[in-house]
């Protein structure tokens, strides 16, 4: 029985360990409404895990360059940043570009990010991609690569 005690104890020490270095990973997010973005990063700022970019994360999901610290941000090297010009649905349901929205979601990501944009020509309709080297010039790689490398 001790060792069953023994063993659950240290069960749950493990458990504890891991909800104080808990990660987020985003993969394959194609974005949505800025507000929903704007609430669930700001409960994931506040959680203090670390975000880890390991796919597509476009329109809305790039929030989260502003919103989570940039020390807890980490990219792989699948990292695949899309950004574009914020948009409504305008009268006859075809999509019109938002400027206020679009101004919004830009002052909300970090310089070099900005700077990156504004030397593509801004936010547009058109998507423009961040990712390999220039994404990894401005964010720290994950070890996931190393450890999943190993693992197959």
């Amino acid at each position: 029985m001790k060792f069953v005690t023994g063993l659950l104890a240290a069960a749950l020490l493990f458990a504890g360990m891991g909800a104080s270095h808990a990660v987020v990973r985003i993969a394959d997010d194609r974005g949505g409404r800025i507000g929903t973005y704007v609430d669930k990063y700001q409960g994931l700022r506040s959680s203090g895990e670390t975000v880890i970019i390991d796919g597509l994360c476009a329109s809305a999901c790039t929030i989260v360059l502003g919103a989570v610290p940039h020390d807890k941000i980490c990219v792989t090297s699948n990292a695949n940043l899309g950004f574009h010009a914020a948009w409504d649905f305008g009268a006859n349901g075809r999509a019109v570009t938002n400027p206020e929205a679009t101004q919004m979601l830009y002052s909300m990501y970090p310089s070099p990010v900005r700077r990156w944009i504004a030397n593509r020509g801004g936010l547009t309709p058109r998507m423009i991609f961040l990712r390999g080297r220039q994404l990894t010039g401005m964010y720290k790689p994950c070890y996931l690569d190393a450890q999943a490398s190993a693992h197959h």
